[in-house]
Parts: C-alpha cells; sequence; structure tokens
C-alpha cells in the first residue's frame, strides 16, 4: 500500500466509486479556486498600482498644504491661526461600509458630508487672506485623498490576505488531497484486479480438477 494512500478504507468497489467521484469533485473544486485566484491576483495588481499612485498623489497634496499653511503663519500670525483653527467645526466622525471584490468583502470609507462640500472651508473669510483660505482648501483636499488611500490600501491587504488563503487551499488540494485520493484510488484497483485474478486462476482450477475427474 503506498504512503500516500488514505488509511482505514476498505477496497471494496462502493468504495472505488466513493473515491473517484471525491476526486472529480476535488478537481474540479481545484480547477475553480485556480481560476478564482488568477483573477484576484490581477484585481489585487489593479488595485495596488492605484494605491502606490494615490500614495505619491497624497504626498504631493499635502507637501503643498504644509507650504501654503507656512506661507499662512507668516502672515497671519500663531496665535490668529490658533483662533481660526479652534472656531472650525471638527470633522463629522467617520463611517465605514464595506463591499465585495471577487467575493471578497473590502472595506469602504463613507465620506464625511463635511468634507463632500468643496466650497466649505469651514470658517469666516473675514480676517483671513488667501494663502489662509488656499492651506485651508488644500488640507481638505488631502483629507479626502488620505481617506481614499485608506479604503484602497484596506482593499489590498484584505485581497492580499485571500489570495494567501486561496493559494493554500489550491496546494493542499493539488499536493496532498488530489494525491492522496489517486494514490488510495490506484490501490484499490490493484486489489480488486488482483482478487479478479486470484477468483479466476481458481476459478480455472476449480474446473480443471472437475473436468479430470
Amino acid at each position: 500500500m503506498s504512503k500516500l494512500a488514505i488509511s482505514g478504507i476498505r477496497p471494496t468497489r462502493i468504495e472505488l466509486l466513493k473515491l473517484k467521484r471525491q476526486e472529480v469533485l476535488a478537481q474540479r473544486g481545484h480547477d475553480l479556486l485556480e481560476e478564482k485566484l488568477d483573477a484576484m491576483v490581477m484585481e489585487f495588481f489593479r488595485y495596488l498600482d492605484s494605491y502606490i499612485r494615490l500614495k505619491r498623489e497624497v504626498q504631493e497634496s499635502v507637501d503643498r498644504a504644509l507650504d501654503a499653511l507656512s506661507a499662512a503663519h507668516l502672515v497671519t500670525g500663531r496665535n490668529r491661526l490658533e483662533e481660526i483653527a479652534g472656531s472650525t467645526p471638527k470633522m463629522d466622525d467617520l463611517s465605514m461600509d464595506t463591499r465585495s471584490i471577487m467575493g471578497v468583502r473590502v472595506p469602504g470609507i463613507v465620506v464625511p458630508e463635511t468634507l463632500r462640500t468643496h466650497s466649505r472651508t469651514g470658517y469666516s473669510y473675514l480676517g483671513t487672506n488667501t494663502h489662509l483660505d488656499c492651506a485651508a482648501t488644500l488640507f481638505e483636499h488631502s483629507t479626502r485623498k488620505i481617506l481614499e488611500l485608506a479604503e484602497l490600501e484596506g482593499t489590498v491587504r484584505r485581497l492580499a490576505l485571500e489570495i494567501r488563503n486561496t493559494r493554500r487551499r489550491v496546494n493542499a488540494l493539488e499536493n496532498i488531497l488530489i494525491p492522496r485520493l489517486k494514490a488510495t484510488r490506484r490501490y484499490i484497483e490493484m486489489h480488486l484486479e488482483e482478487r479478479e485474478r486470484e477468483d479466476l486462476f481458481r476459478r480455472k482450477r476449480t474446473k480443471n480438477i472437475i473436468q479430470a475427474h
């Protein structure tokens, strides 16, 4: 008996039929998982490219916003800048959602209403300057981009995790379950063939004995 063969299975025709059905199902499951894996890998790299590109955009956007804030600080002064910042309403709490990509649940971030309206700065324009207005606009733009980046990062991480789990399942089917089913099937087939040869030999011997008498 092969070391790969599943122990404890009786070498009967019924067990052979069961093993053949299991082998077909395991191979079909393996093929479907491989197709899913290939599709998920394509989606993963598509989202990864978007993530890398957006991360670069976020860095550039934050740098521009910080430059504008430095200019506003020079013109407005620290005390006035802190006063205006203190009068600005806080951003609404974030709420999370999910969506499905290739059957994988990935996170979604619902952008607060205060960030959806691009024209709102959150403070009065009286007593301010263009540098401050520019900084406020750039930081709100950066915040939207950061939330989008966070959502993309969550998507990339979830896809990567699902790809790893699916690859493990494919490998388990390909390298463990299917070979064991095949080895067990071959063992039972050889056992049944051997038993048929023995039965045939006994029948011929019995026939020869009967004819001899």
